[in-house]
């Protein structure tokens, strides 16, 4: 069984996945929607989790600085919800700065800039699932 890191945003989701040892965490893809309309991703996101033998989705929870759950926090919570509901098995994950840190990478990389934002959406959800390894290994 694998898992699966998930990076939300308003109209892509980035997406990440474990090796078979769930060691090794890769970029796997980035699924475009129109704004907001998050119901339309769920048969592609369910497709990927039967596919590839999917147990676990870790989906990154934007927080505040403070920790408090403000506008981006809930979109994560109510596509938590869907997913559950399609019968997929959520985890959420503490992602705050992840796409500053995506974005470092990317940088310093020098990656072609036409590629940028599809290169981050999916290293941001890289970073969730490595952050969630770590938390679940000590």
């Amino acid at each position: 069984m694998r898992y699966l890191g998930l990076d939300l945003g308003t109209k892509t989701l980035g997406i990440s996945i474990t090796d078979r040892t769930n060691t090794l965490v890769s970029p796997l893809k980035v699924l475009h929607f129109k704004e907001e309309d998050y119901e339309s991703i769920i048969a592609s996101v369910k497709e990927i989790v039967v596919d590839n033998n999917i147990s676990l989705i870790v989906l990154g929870l934007p927080k505040n600085m403070d920790g408090t759950i403000g506008f981006a926090g809930q979109r994560s919570l109510n596509f938590q919800k869907l997913l559950e509901n399609a019968g997929m098995k959520v985890e959420l994950m503490d992602e705050r700065l992840t796409t500053k840190e995506a974005e470092g990478i990317v940088h310093n990389n020098n990656d072609n800039v036409k590629n940028t934002k599809h290169k981050i959406d999916s290293i941001a959800a890289s970073i969730i699932l490595e952050s969630y390894l770590k938390k679940v290994a000590k």
